[in-house]
């Protein structure tokens, strides 16, 4: 599975940006989707998954401002980012996997795919 993450941006504190995750591969349903997300001089963290029955889990810093989506005809993951804030800055990574459980589903070590990503700068 190859992912190519794009749609990032500068957008000023409050506003709105989507990402998108494009994947490669005809089996892209049966994987579950996430962003993760790293700013300068701090560790990897995750943001959202979304699996393929399309459930979805939320880090508690972004819960009520982004959506994750999936549209598997089209082989793509997004993430819908609004009110967002300054401490959102940071470059924003898509990430697959066969599997994931709950225990382990916000570990970066749990997905197998990642994808370059694309930078989110937040003005205040």
């Amino acid at each position: 599975v190859q992912l190519q993450a794009f749609g990032g941006g500068l957008v000023q504190s409050g506003g709105s940006l989507r990402l998108s995750c494009a994947a490669s591969g005809r089996t892209f349903g049966n994987y579950a989707m996430a962003w993760f997300r790293q700013a300068p001089g701090k560790e990897r963290e995750f943001v959202a998954v979304i699996r393929g029955s399309g459930t979805t889990y939320y880090s508690d810093s972004v819960k009520g401002r982004f959506t994750i989506s999936r549209d598997n005809a089209k082989n793509t993951v997004y993430l819908q980012m609004n009110s967002l804030r300054p401490e959102d800055t940071a470059h924003y990574y898509c990430a697959a996997s066969r599997t994931v459980i709950s225990s382990t589903m916000t570990l970066a070590g749990t997905y197998d795919y990642w994808g370059q990503g694309t930078q989110v700068t937040v003005s205040s």
